[in-house]
């Protein structure tokens, strides 16, 4: 499983919990795109997603 360093403090949303856009549980924690998302739902999304060789989505 991936593992994301989330010790960056924009990770954490002072406002609130959201629902996470994975499982809908909510959550002070967001994405690099500023998603609400739990880091273990992220994690498993990124596990689920691999990139192909240029980055991109496959």
């Amino acid at each position: 499983m991936s593992l994301l360093d989330w010790h960056d403090p924009k990770h954490f949303d002072h406002s609130g919990d959201k629902p996470c856009v994975c499982c809908g549980k909510p959550t002070p924690l967001r994405s690099d795109r500023n998603k609400p998302v739990h880091k273990i739902c992220a994690e498993a999304w990124h596990d689920a997603h691999p990139r192909d060789e240029k980055g991109s989505q496959q």
